[in-house]
């Protein structure tokens, strides 16, 4: 359990004091023997945590093994968690064979973007045609006004391309994009936590998440656009590392022969160019096109990267951080994020931009043309630019505006704790048909809720409190970080709670949800010197959380699959009046 409770040590990322308090070295005058002052290299990239010898003896490993079995978790653990995630997302992934919930939408202009370039309108009865025909129907050439940007389409459009316009084929990327994604997880959570295990941990709750695991077999553009921002912070973890290790290899060693803060070093060193963070530009650029939220999540990171790198001078020992970022940093930190992220964006239109300017082309494409809007001008701003322009300016008033009412709206303040999931799928099957037992005396209820795993929901609402505490009183920055990926999806929200908006947008800080338990579930495990007595308790404690939630996925499998059920066992399922 070594690599568990000693992945909580609250003093990584702290500055380290030069000097100690007089009394301390008062004592030392008297034989008292100081704890020796830890290495600022060391501070500024923390080692891995490695799992007890004892933990190897209690399962007889001899000590060769241990040794191989440590070498390879990094990255075996993380896959066999991705492959049971896997197997579990792309199961059966073809039913229902419908068209469920916004697929309506998504699927069909998916597959209009990757062969015309735009999307269009469809008639309202197509879908029966398309499931009927495996996706054999002629396309439209009437240009669609659709309010969402076009990555997360092609995204979905790709795998169209490869297995057809069918359920399984429009549901593909999501899948697998929803896999990958567990794999990122794990790895980002090993390297945030200095732990494979809680990593791992991590990985797993997200395998087993009710939320996650419909949106990865639903074509919606939410799951896709989850990946891009979790990608994209993968990648900013990534930078901070590396940038601490410029700064540590930089440092020199005192007489002493030991690493301590040096001011020059910390505020004249330079990071480079930094690939990391121009590739988390990148992502966040992919994101913004699949949704525009992801433009909240671009300001937030944005802030989180040059307060790391703030963080990092000041542990290095710089006198003034925040003028050594300002100098060194904050010009390529902007260069490689806000304008690598404009850049994609605009580049996510090219089918439109290409588009005929005759009235055949993309919604809008021909607005610069027909209103006569070309000027001296034209070749800073071509008419492509000012109709793209006006196209969005209509998308942005469409979005703040949108207030009709639905079904399975809800309020950004229920959220958390799964007030009102939405339902995508719902049948009532007679006995003997679709599945519903021949005996079950009266019909079944085959539904496809998009509703999180409860008691891991539940249990992130104590794991975000705790997260918060870390960060505010304990300063800890893994904790801010996971902070801040659930914020930047999350509150945004609260400024349109007049608008129609749904449960499953959450999908998106769903990954920082489960780091957040992580980081709990190895508080509870307890934290370095830790008596036998107290591991053991918080050891038990946490695997009985962790196997409750995943006895709760397993529990709402039915309604996560469609599969079909007795009525009475759906009833038992309706935990709260407004699941229903």
């Amino acid at each position: 359990m070594t690599s568990t409770a000693s992945s909580m040590d609250t003093r990584q990322g702290q500055a380290p004091h030069d000097q100690r308090p007089t009394w301390q070295q008062r004592l030392r005058r008297f034989g008292y023997p100081a704890k020796p002052a830890s290495d600022v290299r060391e501070r500024l990239v923390p080692p891995f945590v490695q799992p007890s010898p004892r933990l190897w003896q209690a399962f007889g490993v001899p000590p060769v093994l241990a040794e191989r079995i440590t070498r390879w978790s990094g990255w075996g653990g993380p896959l066999l968690v991705t492959l049971m995630a896997g197997l579990m997302r792309f199961w059966n992934l073809g039913s229902p064979k419908r068209v469920i919930f916004d697929e309506t939408y998504y699927a069909k202009d998916a597959w209009a973007l990757v062969h015309r370039g735009f999307e269009v309108n469809w008639d309202k009865n197509v879908n029966d045609l398309v499931l009927s025909s495996n996706g054999h129907v002629p396309i439209p050439t009437d240009a669609a006004y659709v309010v969402h940007p076009p990555v997360g389409k092609y995204v979905i459009g790709l795998g169209e391309l490869m297995f057809g316009f069918n359920p399984f084929g429009w549901r593909f990327m999501t899948a697998l994009l929803g896999t990958l994604s567990v794999l990122m997880l794990c790895r980002i959570g090993r390297r945030l936590f200095r732990s494979t295990f809680l990593g791992c941990l991590a990985g797993a709750l997200m395998a087993v998440d009710g939320m996650h695991f419909v949106m990865s077999r639903t074509s919606l553009l939410d799951g896709v656009l989850m990946f891009f921002v979790l990608a994209a912070f993968g990648c900013l973890v990534i930078d901070r590392d590396k940038a601490r290790e410029k700064l540590a290899a930089a440092i020199p060693a005192d007489a002493d022969g030991r690493y301590r803060p040096d001011v020059h070093t910390a505020e004249t060193t330079r990071f480079g160019w930094r690939p990391w963070r121009w590739l988390a530009g990148l992502m966040l650029g992919l994101a913004i096109g699949t949704k525009w939220n992801g433009l909240y999540i671009l300001a937030a990171f944005c802030v989180m990267a040059v307060l790391w790198d703030i963080g990092s001078r000041r542990v290095a020992g710089a006198r003034h951080p925040y003028t050594a970022v300002l100098k060194r940093d904050l010009g390529i930190a902007f260069l490689a994020t806000v304008p690598v992220a404009i850049v994609t964006y605009i580049a996510s239109w090219t089918g439109w931009i290409l588009s005929s300017t005759n009235g055949s082309g993309g919604y809008y494409r021909d607005w610069a043309t027909a209103n006569g809007r070309s000027s001296s001008w034209s070749w800073l701003f071509p008419d492509w630019w000012l109709s793209l322009w006006h196209y969005e300016h209509e998308v942005y008033k469409f979005n703040i505006n949108l207030s009709s009412p639905h079904t399975y709206e809800s309020n950004p303040w229920s959220w958390i704790v799964l007030g009102r999931p939405v339902s995508y799928f719902y049948e009532s099957p007679s006995p003997g048909k679709d599945g519903c037992p021949a005996d079950a005396g009266e019909k079944c209820a085959r539904e496809v809720l998009a509703l999180g795993t409860p008691l891991l929901w539940w249990a992130a609402c104590f794991a975000i409190l705790y997260v918060l505490w870390r960060w505010f009183f304990r300063r800890d920055w893994r904790a801010g970080a996971i902070a801040c990926g659930i914020a930047a999806g999350y509150l945004p929200w609260f400024l349109y709670q007049d608008r129609t908006i749904f449960l499953f947008y959450t999908v998106v800080f769903v990954p920082f949800l489960c780091l957040a338990v992580a980081m709990l579930i190895g508080a509870l495990a307890g934290p370095p010197g830790s008596s036998d007595t107290r591991r053991v308790a918080g050891a038990t404690g946490a695997g009985v959380l962790v196997l409750l939630i995943a006895w709760n996925f397993i529990y709402f499998w039915p309604l996560y699959t469609g599969t079909a059920i007795p009525i009475d066992s759906w009833r038992s399922r309706m935990w709260l009046d407004t699941w229903v």
